[in-house]
């Protein structure tokens, strides 16, 4: 194996076992205790999560906040050193603060905790020492000690930071089931991209409604059939009789008939239709849409909000734009 991905690997190894020795704390009751605490705290917060940190856990902290805020908790990231010089404005006696500090020892961060007090703030810190000025003054402390950094010398922080990322994702994803947030609500903080069209739009919001729908009668003759199917570029015709889907006639109809008729000229639309097309509700997801129509193998899908009349009508190159496929 070459020398750089033996070098390379030996960093995954190394934070894999530090996420291992993270994940036997759970099996410590003083951290289980702390974490509950930790957890139960943010879930009562009636302000916002303030995280903090400097240098590599600062990123962390940044990262927490995005994640916080993404699945339902109100969070703000705080520089350490900023805040010394106007930031700490944001601060509410109700908000509850997350300290990141592998060490406990970071000066601009013991600068912090004065204020933190004045304004009666809670203190959670996530710290690999637990013996530290920083974990004296919180309230809850989060121990993440590992036994060695994926740096070969042993400084760069890397596992350490990859151990608190790993133990903020587990906060923010225990807070996200206790308060009950769906996917829904998920979406709702992500409308601009795929997962939130997955999880929001639905099937009325893209179909083709009035004179888009291609609709011939039961008794159109054949060669009406093909001018529809050909002007309204769906691949398709919805047959119907009265108002009432009867069938659909396919591309793929068009071409097993004709391997199998010389004239058409005696046949109408009741003579090549599928009958029992499938159908499905307005108020579906998109993303079900596809789901169906990958299932079925078809392309398109016949909308349908009752009575068995129609009411539009989707096909998968929509889905396919939109980015659901």
């Amino acid at each position: 194996m070459n020398n750089d991905i033996k070098n390379a690997k030996a960093v995954v190894t190394k934070e894999r076992k530090a996420i291992f020795t993270l994940e036997k704390k759970f099996s410590n009751k003083d951290f289980q205790k702390n974490l509950k605490e930790a957890i139960e705290l943010i879930y009562k917060c009636k302000g916002k999560v303030i995280v903090t940190g400097l240098g590599k856990s600062g990123i962390v902290a940044q990262k927490l906040v995005s994640t916080f805020n993404s699945t339902g908790t109100y969070s703000m990231f705080l520089h350490s050193s900023d805040s010394l010089h106007g930031d700490l404005g944001l601060i509410r006696p109700e908000d509850v603060v997350i300290i990141i500090s592998k060490s406990g020892g970071t000066s601009e961060l013991k600068r912090l905790i004065p204020i933190f007090k004045e304004f009666h703030n809670k203190i959670i810190l996530i710290t690999a020492n637990k013996n530290s000025k920083l974990a004296e003054d919180a309230d809850i402390v989060l121990e993440t000690s590992i036994t060695e950094e994926a740096c070969p010398f042993n400084l760069a922080p890397t596992s350490s930071s990859t151990v608190s990322l790993v133990l903020g994702d587990a906060i923010a994803i225990a807070l996200l089931q206790k308060k009950g947030f769906t996917k829904e609500n998920f979406a709702l903080f992500h409308p601009g991209g795929t997962l939130g069209k997955k999880l929001l739009l639905k099937v009325e919001d893209i179909m083709k409604k009035g004179d888009e729908i291609p609709i011939v009668n039961v008794n159109e003759w054949l060669k009406n059939v093909i001018y529809t199917i050909s002007s309204k570029r769906l691949g398709c015709a919805i047959v119907t009789d009265k108002g009432k889907i009867k069938g659909i006639i396919t591309d793929g109809d068009l071409r097993r008939m004709l391997e199998k008729n010389s004239s058409i000229e005696k046949i109408r639309a009741k003579d090549v239709m599928s009958k029992n097309p499938k159908v499905i509700n307005g108020n579906t997801l998109a993303a079900n849409a596809l789901e169906i129509m990958e299932r079925n193998k078809i392309t398109q899908l016949i909308v349908s909000n009752g009575k068995n009349k129609v009411d539009g009508i989707i096909h998968m190159h929509t889905l396919v734009e939109l980015g659901l496929k």
